[in-house]
């Protein structure tokens, strides 16, 4: 076999495709000799993925996936070198999958299942010149794009479209199918027991971060969330979990229907002479709480358990006692009020997100936090990152809750867990059909990688849809060229800068050898040097080393695992023109 002499690949998920890149690869030959294949996915087996991920079997429900797809690869062949690794691919694993690692790879096929994780792993292997096999399902459809290092475009350098989203005014306040109430149902968990906690954990650590937003109205209701969590709404046992839940109840699914109500009443007319309610718009009805009413139950114990998880308050699932805490709970009573706009209109959603009324509230609410920040400090805030596959963790309970009581507010058919947990994961069940033909398809494009084909004309690209059915082939697109002065360059490019020096020498070193003037200088989201900073501190950063500077402004030490940083230039040319170049990657002594 062409692939017997030894490779090293490695692979992000052991999912639908995953499962079948594996199969193939291990009967090609991969990883074999001197080779090793590797292979990362943190998630579980559930029964649900036995019908198209056929290294698993029923015994292997709840274990993990890498594990159990790289002993079934081995079992098919023994000669087969495999390490199963449990990480997620992003930032915070880059002490794990170091310069090193990547060093060690021939070569990397994608197997994930969201856009994040693949512009990371696209942009890591443009960084170490790394061939990339990109594949993808949905449904019916599939996808495979081959990236080859200083020939092609990479995975980002194209988009797909954008996705088409539900309007701000019929999620809020007019909804008329489950897939609205779903997502409303998202938005309160994503606001509640993720963005809220987050704010809360960052107040906590670095009062400072307030700072860096930008926007007056931003601000104002991060300060409004802090004010409730860390004050009045603060939990110190379970009961004040069940509270809030309670009260979060009456807000959502009374309160504010009572006040749509009484802005738009069900006889109300447009100046039309039309019914207002009419067409897509439901007139809704305001919910009664009833404890007995297993859906609101349903609610109140997810949302509880929820905000005990976000305060680190031991939380409990016995209904009798939840329901003992909500006989003591008492809800005052709520009259709609005069002069509260109702968005009704897309253009008056935007309208009202971009208007805000300060008043002085930021800076009396910022002044009474601080002053009480040492009673902050002993707070374990924890932040609930959505994970719809985890049926202990209380988030699609919640979510289904919502959105069923939301849905019961406006006549709309409620769905079960299963129908929720695939809207509300966006998920569209994989054919095992066309996960086999693009598996197939990454599999002759690797034949021709290892090869070592460097003629674009003999690999392809493809998109296919069997309910056509159709089958496109073409070549991949070539990187295009930038140039300054005579010296072409594209994105696989990089000025290779020896550290550790000074910021002045390195201004130096390019107005010498590239006759460029850097006018600014970034690292990350961290701005180094800029030419409209104040003499005294550019005197001073030009005396300083460019590490030094970069722990200055970031506030963090280098991780003893980076071996380089990518340092974003903006140039000038010698008649003082901006001009295009590639970015520095500054190695570390």
């Amino acid at each position: 076999s062409v692939l017997s002499s030894g490779i090293n690949a490695e692979y992000g998920g052991a999912g639908a495709i995953g499962c079948e890149l594996l199969k193939n690869f291990s009967m090609m030959g991969v990883g074999h000799g001197k080779g090793m294949l590797t292979v990362t996915d943190m998630d579980t087996i559930e029964r649900s993925n036995l019908n198209r991920q056929f290294l698993f079997r029923s015994w292997d429900v709840t274990k993990l996936k890498s594990d159990t797809a790289a002993r079934a690869a081995k079992e098919m062949n023994p000669d087969l070198h495999i390490t199963s690794h449990q990480n997620r691919v992003g930032p915070e694993t880059e002490k794990i999958y170091t310069d090193a690692f990547f060093a060690d790879l021939d070569g990397v096929a994608n197997a994930l299942d969201n856009v994040d994780a693949r512009s990371y792993m696209d942009r890591r292997c443009v960084y170490y010149k790394l061939p990339l096999l990109e594949s993808g399902t949905l449904g019916t459809k599939g996808n495979i794009q081959v990236v080859l290092p200083h020939i092609t475009e990479s995975y980002s350098s194209s988009q797909d479209p954008p996705e088409k989203t539900i309007p701000m005014c019929t999620l809020k306040n007019f909804p008329n199918a489950i897939e609205h109430t779903i997502q409303w149902a998202r938005d309160q968990f994503e606001g509640l027991f993720t963005k809220g906690p987050e704010n809360t954990q960052k107040f906590i650590a670095e009062p400072k971060f307030l700072e860096k937003q930008k926007s007056p109205g931003a601000l104002l209701a991060i300060l409004e969330g802090l004010k409730k969590d860390l004050g009045a709404e603060k939990p110190t046992e379970f009961a004040d979990c069940v509270r809030w839940a309670r009260l979060l109840f009456e807000a959502n699914f009374n309160n504010m229907i009572a006040q749509l109500l009484y802005n738009f009443p069900p006889d109300q007319r447009t100046s039309s002479g039309a019914l207002f309610w009419s067409g897509p718009k439901r007139c809704p009805n305001v919910i009664t709480f009833d404890p007995e009413n297993e859906e609101h139950l349903n609610f109140i114990v997810a949302a509880a358990n929820l905000r005990a998880f976000n305060y680190s308050i031991a939380q409990t699932r016995d209904r009798d006692v939840i329901k003992e805490a909500l006989s003591k709970v008492s809800v005052p009573d709520f009259v709609p009020r005069s002069g509260v706009k109702i968005a009704v209109t897309e253009a008056e959603a935007e309208s009202q997100n971009d208007s805000y009324d300060d008043s002085g509230k930021s800076g009396v609410i910022l002044e009474n936090l601080y002053s009480q920040m040492d009673n902050f400090i002993t707070l374990s805030i924890q932040v609930a990152d959505f994970e719809k596959d985890d049926d202990s963790n209380f988030h699609m309970d919640f979510v289904t809750a919502c959105s069923n009581v939301r849905a019961s507010c406006y006549r709309i058919a409620p769905a079960n867990r299963h129908k929720t947990k695939l809207i509300a994961g966006k998920i569209i069940p994989a054919i095992a059909t066309t996960t086999a033909v693009v598996a197939g398809l990454v599999s002759l494009e690797m034949y021709k990688m290892i090869a070592g084909l460097d003629d674009v004309e003999k690999y392809k690209n493809a998109f296919l849809n069997l309910a056509l059915p159709l089958f496109t082939f073409s070549e991949p697109i070539c990187a295009p060229k930038n140039k300054y002065y005579e010296v072409e360059w594209t994105l696989w490019d990089r000025f290779e800068v020896m550290g550790d020096i000074t910021l002045q020498e390195l201004l130096d070193k390019f107005q010498k050898e590239h006759e460029l003037e850097i006018s600014m200088l970034s690292q990350g989201v961290s701005m180094l040097y800029a030419f409209f900073m104040p003499p005294a501190k550019k005197k001073e950063r030009g005396a300083m080393k460019i590490t030094e500077i970069v722990e200055q402004v970031t506030k963090k030490k280098i991780p003893p695992h980076k071996k380089a940083l990518v340092l974003e230039i903006c140039c000038n040319d010698t008649e003082g023109e901006d001009v295009d170049t590639p970015y520095i990657n500054y190695l570390l002594p």
